[in-house]
């Protein structure tokens, strides 16, 4: 995709039939079909050079129609569709994500406060010397450890998530426009 078409918003295909964009293993032959995936990885990989701020358009063309038929709105419903179910599923995974690092955060809290309580009566038990002070630190250390997962989910791994989300709502409001073939 050219420069000028990726700041313009518009992602553009061309096909010889609108049934090479959907998968040639579902049997249903309109609205709730499957995009195909190679279809998919085209688009979404070209829709992240779209700055975030534009919106997304869609245009394909068919060169060689097998069936006459309304293309462009099987084809906007099969992309809302898609697209509409991925943005769920990823929103599904980014609050399994959260669910999981609320949890891991407790569970990091409790291991540090045991960690902490434990350094203190090793450290009073063998009198801060040169082995109960090392012991002592190593329970500490050990606590933080415990500590680094739930900080890592609830600091970083959930960005990357979200911007998916975005991403895939991006792609399931898109305009979509299919034209005919091109005239010489």
């Amino acid at each position: 995709m050219p420069d000028e078409e990726a700041k313009s918003g518009v992602i553009r295909l061309r096909v010889k039939d609108i049934g090479q964009l959907f998968n040639s293993l579902d049997p249903d032959p309109f609205i709730e079909r499957d995009l195909d995936d190679d279809a998919v990885s085209y688009i979404v990989s070209w829709a992240r050079e779209i700055p975030h701020h534009l919106p997304m358009r869609l245009s394909v063309t068919i060169s060689e129609p097998k069936h006459p038929g309304d293309h462009e709105a099987i084809l906007r419903a099969a992309v809302q569709n898609y697209f509409g179910q991925a943005a769920e599923l990823a929103r599904n995974e980014f609050r399994e994500l959260m669910r999981r690092g609320r949890s891991s955060l407790l569970i990091g809290l409790l291991v540090l406060a045991s960690a902490m309580v434990a350094a203190h009566f090793v450290g009073q038990a063998l009198d801060d010397r040169t082995w109960g002070a090392l012991i002592s630190e190593g329970i500490m250390i050990g606590g933080w450890v415990a500590m680094w997962r739930p900080l890592e989910i609830l600091l970083y791994d959930w960005w990357p998530l979200r911007r998916k989300r975005l991403d895939l709502e991006r792609l399931r409001d898109m305009e979509v426009a299919v034209s005919g073939p091109p005239t010489p």
